[in-house]
């Protein structure tokens, strides 16, 4: 039984494959990166490359199903999150092409100022290595926690050294995050995600990562094996040249210039 879950939205739009065109099945989640390869896909068809999006709840099925040839490609995750995928599954990908890289932050519905949060407070993080190790280092930065040393964005909660407010931590899936943070007095965030919540205001970050380390650029993902596959490259080409894509990007995070970059144009 396959673990996959049809948009319905990319069966609206795209139809049954015709006679002779190419097929690809492309891995998301909702938000940013699934409406802007959604968009990508409609103007694909004009090409000739029947596309079908497919939706994910989780940051982890979508490596699942890319390895089992379920997808053909999925676009979720920036190259840190890939490797230590790879690493812990015995996954082999590559990078086909970069996409979004997004600023996350962390924020708060109870507090203005990250001195407002009280001892004993509460702060949810991603559950997941690497994006959890983020936001830790963005603690770090606000001065909430210290971690050792050197431990970088593969931190977790084992590594916090000193935490003098006593913080409380709940590990939620990032792409939910957004939804529990006014039960929170502060929460790790993800704009594009808050921006599809449409629960509060994705530019209201206490602090944020910043946009200049392109390494946790959200990228197209696909087996080694398949890196060079015509039909992949000519979606990737697509998506990077499409006017309509950019403005859809831009919408998904508030129009805010200081939310995301197009990595491939930087």
């Amino acid at each position: 039984m396959k673990i996959l879950r049809l948009l319905a939205v990319a069966a609206l739009c795209l139809g049954a494959s015709s006679a002779g065109a190419e097929a690809l099945r492309i891995g998301v989640v909702p938000g940013a990166y699934g409406d802007a390869v959604t968009v990508a896909a409609r103007e694909a068809k004009a090409e000739g490359l029947d596309v079908k999006v497919v939706e994910f709840s989780d940051w982890t099925t979508p490596n699942v199903a890319l390895d089992a040839g379920d997808i053909d490609v999925n676009f979720f995750q920036h190259r840190p999150f890939m490797e230590n995928a790879a690493k812990q599954k015995g996954y082999a990908f590559d990078i086909v092409g970069q996409g979004i890289l997004s600023n996350i932050g962390l924020y708060s519905l109870k507090h203005k100022r990250l001195d407002e949060v009280p001892v004993g407070g509460s702060v949810a993080l991603a559950n997941d290595p690497v994006n959890q190790g983020r936001g830790l280092l963005l603690l770090q930065k606000a001065g909430l926690v210290r971690l050792k040393d050197g431990v970088g964005f593969l931190g977790t909660l084992d590594d916090i050294v000193e935490n003098p407010k006593k913080l409380r931590f709940t590990e939620v899936e990032g792409p939910q995050l957004a939804r529990i943070t006014g039960d929170v007095d502060l929460a790790q965030g993800y704009p594009h995600f808050i921006v599809a919540a449409g629960s509060f205001d994705p530019t209201s970050g206490l602090i944020y990562s910043g946009i200049e380390d392109k390494l946790f650029t959200v990228s197209f993902v696909t087996k080694t094996s398949r890196k060079d596959d015509p039909a992949i490259r000519k979606f990737v080409t697509l998506f990077q040249n499409s006017d309509a894509v950019k403005r859809q990007i831009r919408k998904s995070f508030a129009d805010s210039d200081k939310l995301y970059l197009l990595a491939w144009q930087n």
